[in-house]
Order: structure tokens, then C-alpha cells, then sequence
């Protein structure tokens, strides 16, 4: 699958420098508390969090159901906001940050992958790996062009004008990957990308993550309950009832 990325307008080169600290795709919690409250009861999701992701580096993230592990992945992708403690990108707190420029950084730098895939199934597959790019108001020439190069790099570039429901789940997941990845992002954040797909299949997604981390550079966080390929990361950040445990 090491497939090369050309150079198109708007993409950027297939290779990175090595990663330091400070890079901005480096984001750091400090004190991290989330809490769910309702008229009756008050839930807490994650407690005295403290974390740093560095630039480049491939991190698991494991624990029980109901550990926090997907409210975790929300915070570090901007999603949702912490109820205490700081998040910081390049050492700067998002609270300095306003709401178009959280938006922004989320388009950009920030990608995603879900258990479920959340492929549109009106859309074919091309049109589902664009999608982001719309709000980047690149031309459709340049949309068109990194999608395909995304769909390439998965090994899906002949089922471009498939539709979803014609594609297997594992196909289905390199969709959502090619769409995670299309606007190059520094940050790529995969919430049980594997959890839906049979062994062999898990096997072809697990590959596809370790080369955009080790080929591309990308920094990779995978929430996973699967202590092989957490195994196969760098390191693993584990949760229980919203804390840190080692």
C-alpha cells in the first residue's frame, strides 16, 4: 500500500520534517475535566487529564466502555470544549482561539474516523472524500484531483463513482479514511476505526494508519479495544472511569 502522493495544488509533499514539540499539530491537556450534568444527575467523563501528543507520534488509547475514551477523542479534536483544565495547540490555549478559527483548525489540520464510517449514501465515493474540501472553497478541478489521490492512496481509486451500499465495510472504511486524510491534517483521530470489520480487514485499516503516521508524518491518536494493534503504537494512554491509570 505505499502508494506515492502526487503534488497537486493544495496538497502538501508526502514527506515531513521530523517532528518536534511545538509543532502544530502538537496538542497538550493540563488539569482536563469533563462533566455531563441533568436536572437529576451529574456524570463525570474524564477527570485530571494530562496529556501531551507530539507531533508524529501514533498513540492508543484504551479502557473500559464508559472510560471516557470517545470523550477524549472529542476534546483533543476540538469537538467539545472541557469543563475544567486547559487544551492547548502549539502551546496556545483554545480559549484564545475564537469559534471560525476553531472551525477552521478542525477542517484543516484535524481529521476523523469513525467506527460507523458516516459516508453519505446518497453521495458516491468520490463526492464523500471531497466533502471537506467544500468548505475550503477550493476549485472543483483541485477537489477533484486530491480526492482521487486520497482514493489512490487507499486502493479504492476504481470505485470512485461506487456507492456506499455497494461496497464492502472494509472498503466502506478506506472511504472514510481517504476523506479523514484528503486535506492532508496533521492530527488524525480514529475512534475504533477497526471495531466494525473482521480481522482481516482490521488488519488492512491498522496497516493504512501506520503509513500515513510512518510516510506521511501524520500524528495519530486510536481509541481501540484491541490490544494487538495498541500493541503496534508507540504508546498507549489508558482510562478507567474517566481517569489515567498506568
Amino acid at each position: 500500500m505505499n502508494r506515492s502522493m502526487e503534488r497537486i495544488p493544495g496538497a502538501t509533499s508526502a514527506r515531513r520534517p521530523a517532528a518536534m514539540v511545538g509543532d502544530p499539530s502538537t496538542v497538550s491537556l493540563s488539569g482536563v475535566e469533563k462533566v455531563y450534568q441533568t436536572d437529576r444527575i451529574e456524570t463525570i467523563a474524564l477527570s485530571d487529564i494530562n496529556l501531551e501528543v507530539r507531533a508524529g507520534e501514533f498513540i492508543a488509547v484504551m479502557g473500559p466502555s464508559g472510560s471516557g475514551k470517545s470523550t477524549l477523542l472529542n476534546i483533543l479534536g476540538l469537538l467539545d470544549a472541557p469543563t475544567q483544565g486547559q487544551v492547548s495547540l502549539q502551546g496556545r490555549p483554545i480559549d484564545g482561539y475564537g469559534d471560525r478559527e476553531l472551525a477552521r483548525l478542525r477542517n484543516e489540520d484535524i481529521g476523523f474516523i469513525f467506527q460507523t464510517f458516516h459516508l453519505i449514501h446518497d453521495l458516491d465515493v468520490l463526492d464523500n472524500v471531497q466533502l471537506p474540501l467544500l468548505y475550503r472553497r477550493l476549485p472543483a478541478r483541485t477537489r477533484r484531483q486530491m480526492a482521487e489521490v486520497a482514493l489512490d492512496r487507499v486502493g479504492l481509486d476504481s470505485r470512485r463513482h461506487h456507492f456506499p451500499s455497494q461496497l464492502s465495510g472494509g472498503q466502506q472504511q478506506r472511504v472514510a479514511i481517504a476523506r479523514a486524510v484528503v486535506g492532508t491534517p496533521k492530527l488524525l483521530l480514529a475512534d475504533e476505526p477497526t471495531g466494525n470489520l473482521d480481522s482481516r480487514m482490521g488488519e488492512e485499516i491498522m496497516q493504512l494508519l501506520e503509513e500515513y503516521n510512518r510516510d506521511v508524518g501524520t500524528t495519530v491518536v486510536m481509541v481501540t479495544h484491541d490490544q494487538r494493534l495498541a500493541e503496534r503504537t508507540e504508546r498507549i494512554v489508558r482510562l478507567f472511569d474517566g481517569r489515567q491509570v498506568h
